[in-house]
């Protein structure tokens, strides 16, 4: 695979996912939703930590998370980079630069939106480099999530263990679109991984073949 396809997905991924996350972080109020579809809806929420809402605790968990991405994208962009050395197949790079791109979009977020954004948490709009300030300093910004799909909900039935009678909804978490270039990515290597890998397969078996027809000439010679 060329590398300028590589750099062309990344940055596909990336214009997207930054100018849906700039529109919506400057345009809707936190918690405000707009209807796409009866199940997709534009829901403004920040989440400060990792999937799901996980929070680690301080400003000394926000530096870890926010150094942890950052040595993500770093040792992602190296194995993408190793990938297209090694000629791997085109669909297994094209699944780890939908995870790089994805990994690189909530990175920026967490590094300089605190900086460049006022805060969403007033009851008023935000706004790009405010004259006092951003909300937060360098490494400590919240990631922007707004895609929601409550495809259905309702009540789990009374006789159910430990949930039983309790309100659900599927599909409940917020998320954006770097998190669907990753899940997407992530998904296409577990769908295809044999597809993928089976000319690596197909080497190694001929190497060991070669090998042991050398060792058999070298015995009998």
């Amino acid at each position: 695979m060329k590398p300028y396809k590589v750099i062309l997905i990344i940055l596909a991924v990336l214009v997207v996912d930054q100018a849906v996350k700039i529109w919506v972080k400057t345009h809707m109020l936190m918690g405000e939703e707009i209807a796409i579809t009866s199940f997709w809806r534009l829901h403004f929420t920040e989440n400060p930590g990792m999937a799901f809402g996980m929070v680690l605790p301080g400003v000394s968990g926000k530096l870890f998370l926010s150094l942890f991405r950052l040595a993500a994208v770093v040792g992602g962009g190296w194995y993408v980079v190793h990938l297209l050395r090694t000629k791997a197949h085109w669909g297994f790079t094209v699944a780890c630069s939908l995870i790089l791109a994805g990994a690189i979009g909530n990175m920026i977020d967490g590094a300089f939106y605190g900086m460049i954004f006022s805060d969403s948490y007033g009851g008023s709009l935000s706004h790009m480099f405010p004259k006092g300030g951003g909300y937060a300093g360098f490494l400590q910004g919240h990631v922007v999530d707004m895609m929601w799909f409550p495809l259905f909900h309702g009540f789990f039935p009374s006789w159910m263990p430990i949930w039983g009678g309790e309100y659900f909804e599927f599909f409940r978490p917020v998320f954006n679109v770097a998190d669907s270039a990753i899940t997407s990515g992530v998904f296409v290597i577990l769908i295809f991984q044999k597809y993928f890998f089976v000319e690596d397969t197909k080497k190694e078996q001929e190497t060991t073949t070669v090998l042991t027809h050398e060792e058999q000439h070298l015995m009998t010679s």
